[in-house]
């Protein structure tokens, strides 16, 4: 046990799952017995308000027994209670409860018991104020040098200060510049009131100031405000404190014998990290910085001049005294305590009166117990070094093996957990799930998907969730599903769709089930996540059709074997005989935009075209994972794809600038929004003084402004909700593209796994845009961060630095596209893309891919062109007319195309 520990001397626990702050316990002679001893007054928020007059407890004597005086249950929470001179006609000592709209003051009296149940207590209502605001706390003080009597000054939860005069109000003032109430206190040396603002700095207001001040009845009236006579309240002093304040004490030097301190106070503040002591001018006295959290505190006079003493409470459940800024004695309590008071016993004076916020009530003194427990001699023995190293290893081992084990609690070798596995049907449904029936006169289809959950131990509670990228929607995607024994297993199936005007940026969907498993330790269960990923097949979002000649976008997809038939690598869409030969296949998006697939017959190359950039994608990605696996069903292990450039970096781009063009324009309708709401509210209080004028007066086109701007706003709010939705359309395009970008540069740098891994997260860091947070933002420091790192010119030029500065939206997207420019130039010279220290360094190997390869220009590089241009492809057997022909014989300006030079660069 602790040496300093504070010695029990009476406790009680107050009642079951009540709660207690700072401003519920208060001491004194309430019951005015004129013994000079104190009683405890204690309120909770559940509204129970307690009166003990705690004793040494005797041998065999229950806990609080026959200490209780009084217990009555409110029908308001009490937020807190004092004692002091409440009543005008008497001197006597009352109880003042304050509730949040009612503020009561009690007489506590008791009459001599005539029979064995001793003496009894009765709480008789003296007065009471109902309260026309939310209280937050008060003080009580002789306000305007009063003898003889306590006024009280509540706060409420909106800065208004309500003074009452015993019986009566006095007036209410409104503190300037309010946001959120703080402590309060009164300095009786200076009749001045002493808080704490929301902007972390003490205020001091004089009583006469406050009293001399508008109206706080009339100041939102602004004709009334004008006629009036009061002053504009100003703070006498303010002091910066530079954090949230907890308490505030006021502690009067009196017993100092300097002529020039006598009558001076003491303010101290009690802040989240720092104790202040101030002097009653508003100047510092004093300053302790915390090394721990403090919950409360309470200054009392000290027997040395000059110093004062403080008890202070932590977090820690430590009891601390401090004579100015040295510690001089520490106590271990048993709880933390949110007030602490000294108060008065028949027994003992001085006793220290803690309060937590579970209820635990303590009187204790500062003491310590002699410890007589010597520890015994150890027996003198001769080390075996084989067995403390042998100890050592099989101590090294179970630390290793904790080390590896990431769960909060271990879970045993035996439990399989939850198996969470997902199965797309082969075939669309029979009947579409669709909202949308039918897209560009193409009916859209659905797909079911069944999810198996196994268990291999008792689950409790699972619940399943569906998440697919948009427009896709599934039919449910939020299932409760029933607790799960071991070995028992589930099957819940959904239908997905396709419910939007474009195309996915992404076919896989993600299963998460999240369950409680119970252990020996908690058997409530410990919470677990179970996840799977399920991918949907191309004709969801696309059906065969006929394939095109012309188109505006191409790519061309290298590889290093005799080519394959397009009818054997997409066998669902393949419509017709002439089609079986697999020279080109057509695609239809259900969005509207038409694709097409053609394979080269004289060489080994595929090619992809459409009439937008960003719908080449999932074609794309379909091509290049059924060739890997098409060639790997043969048994071919050498085959890889390529792509020879250039890089679609200015169509990438144009999308890049459509998407940030509509950010823009959302921020721009906000703030036209705002503009128009402001006009509204301010036409709408217009008419309302005119309508309760008692002398009608013109409106002066009043009615016609505000219809005006009522349409303004309608067609604002439907402009930017509009504006959304084609944002959320443009992210998914871009999303599509960003995807294109990655998987061409990886085809052209021929990246691994994880080199693909860190580009895909750097340009994809969002999974969607927040009025926050953009992608603009994002990509532009995940991408400046690789340029500053692993594909920094030489070692002395990376700078691995983590600024926390706040990301912003950019005034544009040149600097974002310069980056990402530099970012391909960077991998075209040999640049690799690692996150790990040893790989930072670019390797100084220039590629032959020359500068031109980095971007799509509109004119078409000399070095691209090359007698191989009048290749054939399977589907093509002629080049096509108009500027297609251009660009294969001509070596001069040519359309915005993909192709790269049929005979490479």
């Amino acid at each position: 046990m602790s040496l300093f520990k504070a010695r029990d001397w009476w406790s009680a626990v107050l009642g079951e799952g009540e709660e207690f702050d700072q401003g519920c316990l208060c001491v004194g002679d309430v019951d005015n017995s004129g013994s000079g001893y104190d009683k405890v007054v204690v309120g909770s928020y559940m509204g129970m308000l307690r009166v003990f007059a705690p004793h040494a407890r005797q041998p065999g004597e229950g806990p609080a027994a026959g200490a209780q005086l009084l217990e009555v249950q409110m029908r308001d929470p009490i937020i807190q209670v004092e004692v002091g001179k409440f009543v005008s006609c008497s001197e006597l000592l009352h109880l003042a409860v304050l509730h949040p709209r009612r503020l009561s003051v009690y007489a506590l009296s008791g009459m001599a018991g005539n029979v064995e149940h001793g003496d009894q207590y009765q709480l008789r209502l003296v007065y009471e104020h109902n309260l026309q605001r939310t209280a937050c706390c008060m003080t009580f003080g002789p306000f305007g040098g009063v003898t003889g009597h306590h006024f009280i000054c509540v706060q409420s939860m909106d800065g208004m200060l309500m003074f009452f005069e015993q019986e009566s109000y006095a007036f209410g003032r409104f503190l300037p510049a309010f946001l959120m109430p703080g402590p309060l206190c009164y300095c009786a040396r200076t009749d001045a009131f002493i808080t704490v603002s929301s902007t972390r700095q003490v205020e001091c207001y004089r009583y006469e100031t406050l009293a001399v001040a508008t109206d706080a009845d009339t100041r939102q009236d602004s004709e009334q405000r004008g006629k009036s006579s009061g002053k504009r309240l100003t703070a006498d002093w303010t002091l910066v404190l530079g954090e949230q304040a907890l308490d505030i004490c006021v502690l009067s030097t009196s017993n100092s014998t300097s002529p020039s301190t006598s009558a001076a106070c003491s303010i101290f503040v009690l802040g989240e990290r720092n104790l202040f002591c101030l002097r009653d001018n508003g100047q510092i006295r004093f300053m302790k910085k915390l090394e721990f959290n403090p919950s409360c505190f309470l200054p009392y006079a000290s027997v040395a001049e000059g110093a004062t003493n403080l008890l202070l409470g932590n977090h820690n459940n430590m009891l601390l005294v401090y004579q100015d800024t040295t510690l001089k004695w520490a106590a271990q309590l048993s709880c933390t305590p949110v007030a602490v008071r000294v108060a008065n016993f028949p027994e003992l004076k001085g006793l220290v009166v803690t309060l937590s916020s579970e209820g635990h009530l303590l009187c204790s003194y500062m003491g310590t117990d002699p410890s007589f427990f010597t520890a015994p001699k150890v027996d003198a023995r001769e080390v075996n070094y084989e067995e403390v190293d042998a100890e050592m290893k099989a101590l090294q081992k179970v630390i290793r093996k904790a080390t590896k084990n990431q769960d909060i609690i271990p879970r045993p070798e035996t439990e399989a957990g939850l198996t969470v596995t997902a199965k797309v049907s082969s075939t669309l449904d029979n009947v579409s799930q669709a909202l949308i029936t039918e897209m560009n006169g193409l009916p859209v289809p659905s797909i079911t998907v069944k999810v198996r959950v196994s268990s291999g131990s008792a689950v409790q509670s699972p619940r399943m969730c569906v998440c697919v990228q948009p427009p896709l929607t599934a039919t449910q995607d939020q299932f409760v599903l029933d607790s799960l024994g071991s070995g028992s297993h589930l099957t819940v199936a959904f239908s997905v769709f396709l419910n939007g005007h474009y195309t996915p940026a992404d076919l896989t969907g993600d299963i998460a089930v999240t369950y409680s498993s119970p252990t020996e330790l908690n058997p409530a269960g410990v919470p677990r996540v179970a996840q799977c990923r399920f991918t949907l097949p191309l004709l969801l979002v696309c059906c065969p059709s006929q394939a095109s000649k012309n188109a505006k976008y191409k790519i061309t997809v290298d590889t290093n074997k005799p080519p394959a038939s397009l009818s054997e690598v997409f066998p669902e869409f393949v419509r017709t005989c002439e089609d079986e030969e697999g020279g080109a296949l057509g695609f239809q998006l259900l969005s509207g935009t038409r694709l097409t697939a053609l394979v080269s017959r004289s060489s080994q190359r595929y090619r992809i075209q459409s009439e937008r950039f960003e719908d080449i994608w999932l074609v794309a990605k379909e091509l290049v994972q059924r060739l890997d696996r098409h060639y790997a069903q043969q048994g071919v292990k050498d085959f890889t794809s390529t792509f020879s450039g250039p890089v679609p970096l200015q169509e990438y781009f144009d999308v890049v600038d459509h998407h940030f063009e509509l950010r823009v324009n959302a921020g721009r309708y906000d703030d036209l929004l705002s503009e128009r709401a402001v006009q509204f509210r301010a036409v709408q209080r217009r008419l309302l003084t005119r309508f309760k004028d008692k002398t009608p007066a013109p409106l002066h086109n009043l009615d016609t402004l505000m219809e005006g701007t009522y349409r303004q706003v309608m067609a604002l709010a439907d402009a930017a909700e509009e504006n959304r939705a084609a944002l959320v359309e443009a992210f998914a395009r871009l999303r599509s593209s960003t995807h294109l970008l990655v998987l061409l540069l990886s085809l052209w740098q021929r990246l691994g796994a994880e080199q693909t891994a860190v580009l895909e997260a750097a340009l994809l860091p969002l999974l969607q845009d927040t009025p926050q947070l953009g992608w603009e933002e994002s990509a532009d420091a995940a991408v400046s961060h690789l340029l500053r790192t692993c594909l920094s010119r030489s070692s002395k030029d990376q700078a691995v630095s983590f600024s926390t500065a706040q990301l912003s939206m950019p005034k544009d997207t040149s600097r974002l596209k310069k980056h990402i420019t530099l970012l391909c130039d960077r991998m075209a010279k040999g640049g690799r893309l690692s996150l790990s220290s040893d790989a930072n360094a670019p390797t100084p190997v220039m590629t032959q891919a020359p500068m031109s390869a980095l971007v799509c220009p509109r004119q078409t590089h000399p070095s691209c062109l090359s007698s191989r241009s009048q290749e054939t492809w399977g589907y093509l057997r002629q080049p096509p007319p108009g500027p297609d022909r251009a660009h294969l014989n001509q070596s001069g300006p040519r359309s915005p195309s993909l192709r790269p030079a049929d005979g490479g660069g």
